[in-house]
């Protein structure tokens, strides 16, 4: 969770990168950390099986211990769609490593191919060493044979650890947020297939996870097929632990909730309370705090779409005022994953599904 006393978070635009599978540097990027000139880094999102369809984002948090494929500061990205474009049929997790050398022209940078299709919006890290991703699969990308899916628990050497399955907290892993306390941590969990939100208590070892206890935390939000994007339902999570407060976008009903006491909860709310319902919004999917402690949500343009407005990211604060926004592609659907770091020479990170693309940046807190 983000808490400065500044406000404002100074969102600039990204262009995409003109030739998919090119690393492209929009500004200095070799520099010292300290240097004026902002640096943007674009990727392609496809490796080499040809997957696309980019979903989740995450960071590699600071202090993330050495010695694996992945280190501090890189960033994972989750694929839904395989080569043929056939929806919940993705299987890896690419990864970008901004700060070091840029990788050679050619395919996105494989860290896990799972077992399991349709790699959802659902990644994040733990900085003990474990990555978590959930996945929604549908063999024929149709809604009517849609699968319950799971989390699957991988380490920093890109194998995997565990997996775990449950009809009523895991129906449909669409999204999470983490509440990492090094040895413990509360997984929070958004379910598209049930609309509910779920918490995972675990314990972090130095093989894998313990599960601990699953809680329903709240329950009541809309989840509907749709034609474009399979299903809509619960998605982006963020986790506020100095309130204890997590908000979560709930795509079908085009609003921002927040549900308090949720790292201790032990019964469901019904939704939560109403923090965000402005024209602003289309279809929120991820949802993630600001640097500045604001909040980000990245409209995926399935509801109250507006041709004028396409694949923004929209700023407000925590209390539901808006701030400001901007868009990630000229054309609808492009905005889907995000992800924020608290610190380093790169905090922000932004998918372009339209592209299948990929920018990290920085941007100042103002």
């Amino acid at each position: 969770m983000y808490k400065t006393q500044v406000s404002g978070f100074a969102l600039i635009r990204v262009i995409a990168a003109a030739s998919l599978g090119l690393w492209t540097v929009l500004a200095a990027a070799a520099e010292s950390d300290d240097a004026f000139i902002p640096r943007v880094i674009n990727s392609s999102t496809i490796p080499s099986n040809g997957d696309v369809n980019p979903y989740g984002v995450a960071f590699v948090p600071e202090h993330f211990p050495g010695g694996g494929t992945i280190a501090a500061g890189d960033v994972l990205v989750s694929n839904f769609n395989n080569s043929a474009n056939v929806q919940g049929t993705g299987t890896t997790i690419v990864q970008l490593r901004p700060r070091g050398p840029l990788a050679p022209p050619g395919a996105a940078v494989v860290f896990f191919t799972s077992s399991l299709p349709g790699l959802s919006t659902a990644l994040g890290v733990l900085r003990d060493g474990f990555v978590i991703v959930g996945n929604v699969p549908t063999p024929d990308g149709n809604f009517d044979m849609i699968g319950q899916g799971a989390l699957q628990v991988i380490d920093r050497h890109g194998q995997w650890v565990q997996t775990w399955t449950d009809s009523q907290f895991l129906d449909g892993p669409w999204d999470l947020a983490v509440d990492d306390h090094g040895d413990h941590a509360h997984i929070f969990v958004s379910n598209v297939l049930n609309g509910t939100v779920s918490r995972l208590d675990v314990e972090v070892g130095a093989k894998g996870l313990t599960l601990l206890k699953k809680t329903a935390i709240a329950a009541g939000y809309t989840h509907v097929p749709n034609l474009g994007a399979v299903v809509l339902g619960p998605t982006g999570l963020a986790f506020d632990r100095e309130t204890d407060s997590l908000y979560v976008a709930s795509t079908a009903d085009n609003k921002i909730y927040v549900v308090p006491h949720a790292g201790s909860r032990t019964t469901p709310v019904t939704r939560g309370g109403l923090v965000f319902d402005d024209a602003h919004l289309r279809g929120p999917l991820a949802l993630r705090f600001a640097p500045n402690g604001d909040l980000l949500a990245a409209n995926g343009d399935a509801v109250n779409t507006d041709m004028l407005h396409p694949s923004e990211i929209v700023e407000f604060t925590p209390q539901g005022e808006f701030v400001r926004e901007y868009n990630v592609d000229a054309s609808e659907g492009g905005a889907f994953g995000l992800d924020t770091l608290r610190e380093g020479p790169f905090n922000y990170a932004v998918i372009d599904d339209v592209t299948n693309s990929l920018s990290v940046s920085r941007l100042e807190v103002r």
